[in-house]
């Protein structure tokens, strides 16, 4: 199953994906960095940096590391809503394939539908994207 994520928003994206996930399927998600984040620009910019900041102490090369990239946040979003602490958790993991922009393989095919996920025309909302380029990420 191929998902267009242009214009969806990630929780609500990344709870149906989880649970496809988790009934066995394979998904692959295109123009993961298109996908939206709810709230204004500041507050999820500054709830990002404080996860990609932290560091230990005593030597900061150490853990933990969080993912600047678009297609790595995503997937880490999908992935935090899967069981960790068994065997179909992980499997099902294994089963996502996160990708920016749209590869050439998928310029013909038909894309899944998830209208649960469509954004509201009135809300505060932010391309990730455009956070993790504020991040740092290059891509």
């Amino acid at each position: 199953m191929i998902i267009n994520a242009k214009g969806l928003i990630l929780g609500r994206l990344a709870s149906k994906i989880s649970e496809k996930l988790l009934n066995g399927e394979k998904i692959e998600v295109v123009n993961a960095e298109k996908v939206l984040i709810t709230g204004s620009k500041e507050f999820i910019l500054s709830r990002y940096k404080k996860k990609v900041d932290a560091s230990v102490h005593s030597n900061p090369n150490y853990g933990p590391k969080y993912p600047r990239r678009p297609d790595a946040l995503f997937k880490k979003a999908v992935t935090g809503m899967l069981p960790k602490k068994n065997k179909r958790g992980k499997e099902a993991g294994k089963k996502l394939k996160v990708y920016i922009g749209e590869p050439e393989e998928f310029n013909k095919k038909d894309f899944f539908e998830i209208k649960e996920a469509k954004s509201q025309t009135n809300e505060k909302t932010v391309q990730l994207g455009e956070i993790s380029k504020l991040l740092g990420a290059k891509w």
